[in-house]
């Protein structure tokens, strides 16, 4: 079980402001795991009445692109995470990074180190021929060595006794300092090292809890000893556990972990994958679907579990579709639009659009899919499967089509119960079962088997192209 967390930490009875953060590098795009701790950090602000900071971390300059710092942001606000504060650039701090490493340097809490690359290349590779761990062995560490060209700065590190982790969901981890390493604060080029340069925003930003993945654990001993060397008090920090796909293997592109906005491409609501994501690794008895208000009202990192989560697609789409059934027509034409525009269908008339949105709402699980099933009610010549026209569209059936048309013709109303009342007319003066007549007109009406029900297809495409389509089926039995 998480650990609990004690009265005196429940931000909201005391003066502390709680403060998060999410902090992307765009060296990539806005995958899974990173969505999912934005959603906790973003979760864990709002409901505690604090402040949720963005910040780019960006210094890896050889791999950090523009492009996917704006494609992070749109994923950011496509998932309807907005920041607070930010986007703050780290590649826009840097004379603040270089006075903590002269404040650690001046306090003896850092050095100057002059081994090169090669140099230290060859001691760990030494290290590992003697079966020792590969760390650097302290050469430069009490020379008192300056400035020079090339020369890292690394922190003086305790070398004895350990480094302690309270975790809010791990609970306390401990790592001995006699395996930790002089980290390098400052690289030869004067750019501040990932460590550094997080415990520096963190410290700045006032950022009170670091919500993060399990994969970060490692480092974070490392960071409390910066924030210790510079004497400073330590964030709460909380590792949330790793997301694995359905086969509990470490979650990859075949699982679906791919860029969030790829989800949107696909026709995933947001609310569907935030839903998702925020149920990976954190519960609330037995609930499956939440609002957002309801997240918000009912998020506790003391119900985030140590155990990963398993990210299973087949999840998604279920709350995707029970999110569509749960929208308005009207809503689902705004968002479906762009999906029938596409496939090179006019996308313009909306109140068409929600009427047809209404009939395939409950039959789709996104709006790709729900778009390709929308083809028949935008297409000016329907094709006719080859094997239902065999089976449907006999010399038999032409009377029934006939007369059907000469009844929807003179019928004066366009609705539900109009068009029950003719086919039912229609069966009783034919002799023939719903069942015989329904899909030689269903055929006529949408060159498919199966479709959303009769009357609502009709009440869409209207008495017009009903009557249309209808023709034109009798045409082709007749070899027209």
């Amino acid at each position: 079980m998480p650990v609990e967390i004690p009265e005196s930490l429940c931000y909201k009875d005391i003066m502390v402001k709680i403060r998060t953060r999410f902090p992307p590098s765009p060296t990539g795009y806005l995958h899974i795991g990173g969505a999912r701790t934005a959603l906790f950090n973003w979760l864990f602000a709002r409901q505690q009445g604090g402040t949720f900071v963005l910040r780019i971390e960006d210094t890896d300059v050889a791999r950090s692109t523009e492009e996917n710092t704006q494609v992070i942001l749109e994923g950011l606000q496509w998932l309807g995470l907005y920041w607070d504060e930010g986007p703050f650039f780290q590649t826009q701090r840097l004379d603040l990074y270089r006075r903590y490493v002269r404040e650690l340097l001046d306090g003896g809490q850092a050095y100057y180190c002059h081994c090169t690359p090669e140099l230290l290349e060859q001691k760990r590779a030494q290290a590992r021929a003697e079966g020792r761990k590969p760390k650097y062995d302290g050469t430069c560490r009490d020379k008192g060595l300056g400035p020079a060209p090339g020369a890292a700065v690394r922190l003086k590190a305790p070398q004895f006794g350990v480094t302690r982790l309270d975790d809010l969901i791990k609970g306390p981890v401990i790592f001995q300092n006699e395996e930790l390493d002089d980290l390098i604060l400052a690289r030869g080029d004067g750019l501040p090292t990932y460590h550094l340069a997080v415990v520096v925003d963190d410290l700045t930003m006032d950022i009170t809890h670091v919500i993060r993945g399990d994969d970060h654990v490692n480092n974070t001993p490392k960071q409390i000893q910066i924030y210790q060397a510079l004497g400073q008090p330590l964030p709460h920090y909380a590792h949330v556990p790793m997301i694995l796909g359905p086969d509990k293997t470490k979650l990859s592109k075949r699982h679906g972990a791919v860029s969030v906005l790829a989800y949107r491409e696909m026709g995933v609501l947001p609310e569907a994958l935030i839903n998702t994501l925020v149920r990976l690794g954190w519960a609330h008895g037995d609930e499956e679907i939440f609002s957002q208000e309801e997240m918000i009202a009912k998020f506790s990192l003391n119900q985030v579990g140590k155990s990963a989560g398993i990210f299973n697609p087949e999840k998604l789409l279920w709350l995707n579709s029970h999110y569509f059934k749960e929208s308005s027509d009207e809503k689902l034409a705004g968002l479906v639009a762009p999906f029938i525009g596409a496939r090179g269908y006019p996308a313009d008339d909306f109140s068409y659009l929600a009427r047809v949105a209404g009939t395939l709402k409950a039959r789709s699980k996104t709006l790709v899919e729900m778009a390709e099933a929308a083809d028949f009610y935008f297409q000016e010549e329907l094709s006719y499967l080859p094997e239902a026209v065999q089976k449907f569209f006999t010399r038999e059936i032409l009377p029934t089509l006939e007369r059907l048309i000469q009844r929807l013709t003179d019928l004066p109303g366009w609705d539900h119960s109009a068009l029950e009342s003719v086919f039912q007319k229609l069966v009783d003066q034919t002799g023939l079962k719903m069942k015989q007549i329904a899909p030689p007109i269903r055929l006529a009406l949408t060159g498919k088997t199966a479709s959303p029900g009769l009357f609502e297809v009709m009440e869409v495409l209207g008495k017009e192209r009903t009557v249309g389509r209808i023709q034109r089926a009798i045409k082709s039995i007749q070899g027209v």
